[in-house]
């Protein structure tokens, strides 16, 4: 028997829960199939996912299919929870991205369609509700070759869609594109030599290097086309692969806590074996902990074992220190993000009953499950803000933390996550015991701009046997950590910041005594003073803040660019491209992230309800209109 950890992705309202449901119930793990609407679906196990009807959190249930074990992960649709999404597809052998028959390609869809292709995550394509009104075939299949990938395989077409009585009726066709990628193929379709065999097996290869995705149709509510789906899992993505006698190597993807608040992490082994009781590092500390209990999915239940190999998916007690995205055991090569950072902030206002220190204590928790919360606090205005991808995901952690912390709180009205960046070169410099300064530490620092993209580098100017290695140390951490906030309160990035000048006290003391503090460096010196060198270093060289803009597309009836075209522009805006095909026309350009949710709200009016709307991160621009946007009044270092 072999296994197969299989994540199932779509944009919101295609079905994917649903189309889980029904996986579950023809595998025979549930006798009845749950409702979204109804909040009874075996993934959506959160109260607040069962009430708003949407997936939040990602979940695995496991199912049989012959002698093939499938961990399946449903993931969620809404791109406000696409960190969700970027975490399980680093720990996945394959996919199923649902499709609608009705609305088609939407602009979620496209988003993970490119990252599972730059990805090479062999993908099956399910275009589901084909008993819905309004559900087509050929147009939607055209749609996927347009928008989605040319390189579909069709595995059969649909009698009656759009009733209840829609069926799949299998059959492969699209000879050419697997042709495109097999010369033996090619040759046999010349020669007319084609046999299912040939077929059959080309497929098979192709599908799981990820150079052709079939595409089956079917309605997870009827269960039509569901078994040819179920056959091409089985038959079409490849099996987990690990090294069980290699070295302990593997991912966190979730964390999640445990009724008595115990931190439990769900980790992909990509090889070797792990074991309770074992001890196991992790994290970029690497720091070691012992694993109390195991559990694996298996024939939809959780089972607890004493180990799990690689190439499965379990669930471990013990890591106190666990993080999303840590590795366990040996570093594995890391991939970076897949979707781009969230672009807004807020600022959590607590309630009149409700305690700060319960708060942070709450949102701590939230951010170890979703790191990209980043949570900050500012000391000035005792306030703390967290990173956000839209309005929903907002008020999901609103309810959250009133649900399941018993904590009230409202919001702020979300602002752009802006940048800061080097307008030019700074210097400053303080010496051990000159000049006021409190520190035994000597500690020179330059600030220089640096490429785009590039992120913040620490180089020295001095030499590496000046003093004890842990000094150096000390002052590179605080470099990072200082640029968290420049002179307008906002992160500093893309610069190169060199040590210039160094010095300490030796250990030393009175005589005949124990070493003595007042009278010796150490590395609390070095972090106290680097602070305000780099601040005054950045202050001589200047900053300027960059705001975050994304890229967009809108597709809407043609007949409405008129109006759309003006309003994008009031939005600061600015459309590059436009074109039609056929009754469709389509705007392509830039837009600032603080305006992208007016641009959402306003579009259906514009549109008559028929507008969409896909965009992603783009570039930060240079804030050049109105007055520059202080994150939180700049502190001032001395």
């Amino acid at each position: 028997m072999h296994l197969l950890n299989l994540g199932i992705l779509a944009h919101v309202d295609a079905g994917k829960t649903s189309l889980t449901e029904r996986l579950l119930h023809a595998a025979g793990v549930i006798d009845e199939i749950g409702s979204v609407d109804a909040g009874s679906t075996q993934t959506d196990t959160l109260a607040l996912e069962r009430r708003r009807g949407i997936t939040i959190k990602s979940a695995v249930v496991s199912f049989a299919v012959d002698d093939v074990t499938v961990n399946l992960i449903d993931t969620p649709g809404h791109p406000d929870f696409i960190a969700e999404v970027e975490r399980v597809l680093g720990v996945l052998d394959g996919v199923v991205l649902v499709v609608s028959a009705v609305e088609g390609v939407q602009a979620q869809t496209r988003v993970l369609m490119r990252t599972l292709q730059r990805l090479r995550i062999p993908t099956l394509v399910f275009v589901n509700k084909i008993d819905r009104r309004g559900a087509r075939y050929d147009g939607v299949l055209r749609a996927v070759s347009e928008r989605l990938t040319p390189a579909i395989v069709p595995m059969g077409t649909v009698d009656g869609p759009g009733t209840r009585e829609a069926r799949f009726l299998p059959g492969i066709g699209a000879y050419d594109v697997l042709a495109d990628h097999d010369d033996d193929l090619l040759s046999a379709y010349v020669e007319g030599r084609v046999d299912e065999d040939l077929l059959h097996a080309a497929l098979v290869t192709q599908t799981r290097q990820a150079l052709v995705h079939p595409v089956y149709f079917g309605s997870a509510v009827t269960g039509a086309g569901v078994p040819e789906l179920i056959t091409g899992i089985r038959e079409l993505l490849p099996a987990a692969d690990g090294d069980r006698e290699g070295p302990v190597s593997g991912t966190v993807f979730k964390v999640e806590r445990g009724p008595a608040g115990e931190k439990i992490a769900y980790a992909r082994l990509f090889s070797g074996m792990l074991g309770v009781r074992d001890r196991v590092p992790f994290g970029e500390a690497r720091t070691e902990g012992r694993v109390t209990a195991i559990s694996v999915f298996d024939g939809g239940t959780e089972i607890r074992r004493e180990t799990v190999p690689a190439g499965r998916i379990a669930r471990l007690w013990g890591l106190t220190g666990i993080r999303v995205g840590d590795t366990l055991g040996e570093p594995r090569k890391a991939h970076g993000h897949f979707f781009s950072p969230p672009s807004l902030e807020t600022v959590v206002v607590p309630g009149p009953d409700t305690d700060a220190r319960s708060l942070h204590l709450a949102l701590t928790q939230l951010a170890e499950q979703d790191p990209l919360i980043d949570l900050r606090h500012d000391e000035v205005r005792q306030e703390t803000s967290v990173s956000l991808y839209g309005e929903v995901q907002k008020e999901v952690i609103q309810a959250t933390l009133a649900e399941e912390f018993g904590l009230e709180v409202t919001f702020r009205e979300s602002s752009p996550l802006c940048v800061e960046r080097p307008a030019g070169t700074g210097a400053a410099v303080r010496f051990n015991k000159k000049d006021g300064n409190p520190f035994l530490a000597t500690v020179g620092l330059r600030v220089d701009p640096a490429p785009i993209g590039s992120g913040i580098g620490f180089r020295r100017e001095v030499e590496l046997g000046a003093m004890p290695y842990a000094f150096f140390k000390a002052v590179e951490d605080t470099v990072h950590e200082t640029l968290g906030q420049g002179l307008y309160g906002w992160q500093v990035t893309d610069c190169t910041v060199t040590m210039t000048h160094c010095g300490y006290s030796p250990r030393q003391s009175h005589a005949h005594q124990r070493f003595n503090k007042s009278m010796s460096s150490t590395g609390a010196d070095f972090r106290g003073v680097t602070p305000p060198v780099l601040f005054e270093a950045l202050r001589r060289a200047g900053t300027r803040v960059y705001e975050p803009v994304h890229r967009f597309r809108v597709e809407a009836p043609a007949d409405t660019l008129g109006a759309l075209l003006p309003a994008l522009t009031a939005l600061r805006a600015v459309p590059e491209t436009t074109g039609t095909r056929g009754g469709t026309g389509s705007v392509e350009g830039t837009v600032p992230a603080a305006r992208l949710h007016e641009l959402e709200q306003r579009l259906p009016g514009l549109t008559r309800g028929e507008g969409e709307l896909e965009s992603t991160f783009d570039h930060y621009a240079r804030i050049t209109h109105g007055n520059v946007p202080f994150r939180r009044a700049p502190t001032q270092k001395s």
